[in-house]
């Protein structure tokens, strides 16, 4: 059986459809294959499955790649696909389509799989078929291998705070956090070669040597580990750093982050919904 996955990354989409993506097809029985645009700033290269290039987003394009592999299951993780794009490809091909949503968007799917902590299956009434099998909230909530293996081990806590904005930060928002925080802090940076403002960072740590900066690390659950404080997006992030039960204080930097904004705010966790310095201080000092 033949699995198509079909998600982008880049500098300005994120790197986060891809990670999960990446849990979600080890649970695949038979051949796994990527099909990506070759964006700027993506992670094709880290992707350990073969990966078809498409030219663009266009429904033909996907239609005749499905026919050539003869796949018969797809697994859709796109904002730029939508119900229709899901329904003419499969009355044009036949295949069985799991639908990853965050959103709460209409999807022409056989499983929407939504795995967010704060999932809300009755949201998606009148927005799948009838028969559409939800998978909601925390049972199906994807977490990389290395955070189950490295939560099993005992670490020195050697960082005071782990800084992961995403593998983009499209924003910079590192950047001004690690301005406001005292300089007598032990800070470790998580970031990717996607980030279009590294440079600008590299700059920045030469002259602090009390933060070390981890591009495209392959030790990131271990890292959070050696943290008392993480500082990221509520993102696919999020659920690591709460599976690791590390203490944490979310940035929201992006609309697709709203609902796990609300739920992580009405669970009392310290959030903010955009970047404020004095605001962030006042979270940071509370801890």
């Amino acid at each position: 059986m033949k699995t198509l996955i079909r998600a982008d990354s880049s500098s300005t989409i994120g790197l986060g459809h891809i990670m999960r993506d990446l849990v979600l097809a080890k649970s695949f029985e038979g051949e796994v294959i990527f099909a990506c645009q070759n964006l700027e700033g993506n992670i094709i290269a880290s992707i350990p499955y073969d990966v078809k290039i498409l030219k663009s987003n266009r429904v033909e394009e996907l239609i005749a790649l499905i026919k050539s592999l003869h796949v018969k299951h797809l697994v859709i993780d796109h904002y730029g696909i939508d119900a229709q794009f899901e329904h003419t490809v499969k009355e044009a091909t036949g295949v069985k389509i799991l639908s990853l949503d965050d959103t709460y968007q209409a999807h022409a799917c056989d499983i929407l799989l939504n795995h967010n902590l704060c999932a809300d299956a009755s949201r998606y009434k009148n927005l799948v078929p009838k028969n559409c099998e939800l998978r909601c909230g925390s049972l199906y909530t994807l977490i990389r291998d290395e955070f189950r293996d490295e939560k099993k081990q005992t670490r020195e806590k050697i960082y005071d705070i782990l800084i992961a904005m995403g593998g983009t930060d499209a924003s910079n928002i590192t950047l001004s956090i690690l301005k406001t925080l005292s300089h007598s802090l032990h800070v470790s940076v998580l970031t990717t070669t996607a980030n279009a403002h590294l440079g600008e960072l590299q700059n920045y740590v030469q002259d602090h040597p009390n933060i070390a900066l981890h591009v495209n690390s392959n030790e990131v659950a271990k890292l959070l580990h050696q943290s008392r404080l993480a500082i990221v997006t509520p993102s696919v992030m999020v659920h690591e750093v709460l599976f690791m039960e590390v203490p944490f204080i979310a940035i929201k930097v992006a609309s697709n982050q709203d609902d796990m904004f609300a739920y992580l705010q009405a669970q009392g966790y310290p959030v903010l919904k955009e970047w404020d310095a004095s605001l962030f201080m006042q979270l940071y000092n509370a801890q």
